[in-house]
Order: structure tokens, then C-alpha cells, then sequence
């Protein structure tokens, strides 16, 4: 029997590069809900602090991988969340490779914070270190994923009339390791070509960590706040923002064979 006061979805992202945030909203269209709310926590200081309280019908949460896990940052800021018992729909976006523990973590964060999870899924977004030299998962999404995304959001909305206002669901099976791989740091952050650099500093405005300042002629970037998102490194107009690190020009050696095979989207929902 079909929900009529089912109306709200919130979307909740954490997405640098604006990737896993298009999926979100393609999924949205398609529950076709007559309301949908945003909550972008990509940014620092939309992340900073605040207990921030779902009262809609339906939360969409949202993160990309790296290397194999929720981001760090995502994971502090969903935890600022307090919910009881609304449903929720997560979603994973990874580079092509794996998406290893990441889902399998995104939903122990959802349930933590009080949400009651119905639906889950993992979607293909260009990798952060994809280049024209060497892509990885160039594109993605593309019109073949959004169209899954929107048809994954129309099977969502009749799950949700279906099991929506349940208090209690049959757990949702999703594949990881309970204990989680560990994370890796690489130490390495892109940087500015001057003789490239017109001092846009779109690069700047973009970067959710605030780890990249204008002085002076310069753009300067503190590697120890970079999360390696390249947010940056897509939005430079110039081309300017690059990463020269030798260790990284061998992880993508790696990863062009690793991600050479076409992966689809995967979905999961509670009966």
C-alpha cells in the first residue's frame, strides 16, 4: 500500500568535485518527491560544529571513496547528524577500481547517527586522478549512469511507499570488512605551475580542506591539510594545478590497469 505523506528528501553530500552531489540529484529525480532539500558539507566551514537535525522523510547521503574508505572529513561532518529513525538511502561513488569497505562504513555512520537505512548503492565517478594522458573512468558519470541513477531512484520511491514508515526493516547485506582497511596517506598534494598560473584563484575557492592561499604572485598549498581530492586540479581553467610527485605518475601507471575494465553501479535494498 502506497504512502502518500511521503513528500521530503534531503540530499546530504560531501562531494569536492561535484560528482557524487550530480548522481545524488539524478537518483532524487527519479523518487520524484515534491520537495527536495540540500545539505552540502563539502565545504570546512559548512562542516565545523553544528548538530544538524533530519527531519525529512527520506535522507540521501553521499561520499566519494578514497582508497577504499569514507573520507575522513565526510565521516566527521555525518556525525554531526542526529536523526530517529528516518529512513535513508546511501551511496558510494569510487574511481572505478573498488569500492572495498566504504559502503559497508557509510552505513555503520547512517545507523549511528540515527537514520534507519532502506536502500544502498555504488556508483562510477571519474577518478580523482584521472588526466587526458591517463584516464581513469574518464567521464563517469555518464548518460548510461545517470539514466541507472534515475531508474534507481524510481525502484527507491517504491520501496519507500512499501517499507518507508516500518519501524522495523530486515538489515541491509552489503559487502565490506566490519574491521575496515586501513587508511593510506600519500603525502602528496598538487601544485601550481607558475608560468601556467593566472592567479584566478579558482583553485582556492574550490578546495574544501582551505588548504591552498594566494601571497602575493604565488599560490601556496599546505599539503598537510590537502586531501588529494582534486578538486582543484579539475577546476584549474589554466591547466595550472598539476601533481608532479614521481610516486603519484606510478600509482596511476597502476590504477589505468587496475580500472581498464568497465564497472557498473550496484544496487542494495532492504525487503
Amino acid at each position: 500500500m502506497k504512502n502518500p505523506t511521503m513528500k521530503s528528501v534531503k540530499i546530504i553530500s560531501f562531494s569536492p568535485t561535484g560528482t557524487t552531489r550530480r548522481v545524488l540529484e539524478r537518483i532524487a529525480q527519479g523518487l520524484a518527491f515534491k520537495r527536495v532539500e540540500h545539505l552540502d558539507l563539502t565545504c570546512k566551514k559548512t562542516r565545523a560544529g553544528t548538530v544538524r537535525r533530519i527531519d525529512e522523510d527520506l535522507a540521501l547521503v553521499g561520499t566519494p571513496v578514497y582508497t577504499g574508505r569514507v573520507p575522513i572529513q565526510a565521516a566527521e561532518a555525518l556525525r554531526t547528524i542526529r536523526a530517529h529513525g528516518a529512513p535513508a538511502v546511501f551511496v558510494v561513488v569510487y574511481g572505478n577500481r573498488a569500492y572495498d569497505d566504504a559502503l559497508l562504513e557509510l552505513k555503520a555512520i547512517v545507523e549511528e547517527v540515527g537514520l534507519r537505512p532502506l536502500a544502498a548503492a555504488a556508483f562510477i565517478g571519474e577518478h580523482s586522478f584521472s588526466t587526458v594522458a591517463t584516464p581513469l573512468a574518464a567521464g563517469r558519470p555518464d548518460g548510461k549512469d545517470l539514466e541507472k541513477a534515475r531508474s534507481f531512484g524510481k525502484l527507491l520511491r517504491e520501496t519507500v511507499e512499501r517499507i518507508g514508515r516500518r519501524r522495523e526493516v530486515n538489515p541491509l547485506d552489503i559487502p565490506g570488512n566490519p574491521r575496515f582497511r586501513e587508511r593510506v596517506s600519500l603525502d602528496i598534494s598538487p601544485e601550481s605551475r607558475k608560468d601556467l598560473c593566472t592567479l584566478c584563484r579558482k583553485c582556492e575557492e574550490v578546495c574544501p580542506q582551505e588548504a591552498i592561499t594566494s601571497a602575493g604572485s604565488s599560490i601556496e598549498t599546505d599539503r598537510g591539510k590537502c586531501i588529494l581530492c582534486c578538486a582543484c586540479v579539475k577546476s584549474c581553467p589554466a591547466g595550472a594545478r598539476q601533481v608532479t610527485d614521481p610516486r603519484m605518475s606510478q600509482l596511476v601507471q597502476k590504477l589505468t590497469v587496475l580500472c581498464r575494465e568497465r564497472k557498473e553501479p550496484e544496487f542494495f535494498f532492504a525487503k
